[in-house]
């Protein structure tokens, strides 16, 4: 058996034995949260999403399905009602200001805060061997600045408990910054986002803002940027980024009020966004999103989890 066939089968077998701890219920000892505990997913009425919200509702958490479409939407909340799993939806758009702040107000009105905070929207335009960045600005303004958007409004709604609130990113292994098939290659782009001790929020924006005006004059095929799916990947990239930023900017918050800041890969997934073409199901895919997110005794914040397993970023 050589290397690749032996990566093939550990893979499987890895996927096998995630599949059976999925079908092991939670001890009662390590359940953290009650249906009083609320978690909102981000476009979840279908693929991924959709799949986290299910798997959610079905450890016995409220969740608030979001969609940006209030139609289907709705018509994703009625699937998950026919089941007997009773979902709450709000209409969220995470690139339109005035609607997250909607959102925000909502929460707090309605169930004073939440417990869990899935960001799941997102976007992507190529397909097979495409790269075309003509999507680029609304691929950053859903997959980075909204996830951001969403941060910055729950944030402050997120209730103190002694297991600590969940923020859980949905990202990808192509924004992998020293990723071995898709690294940045130039280092004075890179070298900014390796260190956590001086990453700030500007750094993150000048190089998502940098990649955007390369974009715009038609440098960014020989830019130093990620060769495949080339906007998706800067925009996961950033997503990392600032998953280890909030980390850190949490790590002093006292016990009660902790706040644990992860991401994850899902791997490449059978969804519309795919086009169809992933190489697992939607209930693999969510699987790492709600371990994060029910993870008991949670004490890891600013890691970069696929399969259950933390990878590099």
């Amino acid at each position: 058996m050589n290397r690749k066939e032996r990566a093939r089968a550990e893979r499987e077998k890895r996927r096998q034995d995630i599949s059976l701890l999925r079908t092991i219920p939670y001890p009662d000892h390590q359940k953290w949260w009650s249906s009083e505990t609320i978690a909102l997913v981000t476009g979840a009425n279908r693929g991924i999403g959709f799949e986290i919200a299910r798997q959610l509702l079905l450890q016995g958490l409220t969740v608030i399905l979001t969609s940006r479409g209030t139609e289907v939407g709705e018509a994703a909340a009625k699937v998950l009602r026919e089941t007997g799993l009773k979902v709450i939806f709000c209409q969220l758009d995470v690139t339109d200001p005035s609607s997250v702040k909607t959102c925000a107000d909502w929460m707090q009105q309605n169930y004073g805060g939440l417990d869990i905070l899935v960001n799941n929207a997102g976007v992507n335009f190529n397909a097979s061997s495409e790269n075309s960045v003509e999507s680029a600005e609304q691929v950053l303004a859903t997959n980075y600045f909204g996830t951001k958007n969403m941060i910055k409004a729950l944030t402050p709604l997120m209730r103190p408990s002694a297991a600590g609130a969940r923020i859980v990113n949905i990202s990808s292994r192509l924004g992998r910054l020293n990723g071995r098939r898709n690294r940045i290659g130039d280092v004075r782009l890179r070298e900014p986002l390796e260190c956590v001790d001086s990453l700030t929020e500007e750094v993150i924006d000048r190089t998502v803002n940098a990649f955007l005006e390369q974009v715009k004059d038609g440098s960014w095929a020989t830019g130093g940027w990620p060769q495949t799916f080339t906007d998706y990947s800067i925009s996961k990239l950033a997503v990392n980024a600032y998953t280890r930023l909030m980390a850190k900017k949490f790590s002093d918050r006292p016990e009660g009020g902790k706040i644990y800041s992860n991401c994850c890969c899902p791997g490449w997934v059978k969804t519309a966004m795919t086009g169809w073409e992933g190489n697992i199901s939607p209930e693999e895919g969510a699987d790492t999103a709600v371990w994060l997110a029910l993870l008991p005794d949670q004490f890891v914040a600013g890691k970069f989890f696929a399969e259950r397993r933390e990878i590099n970023f």
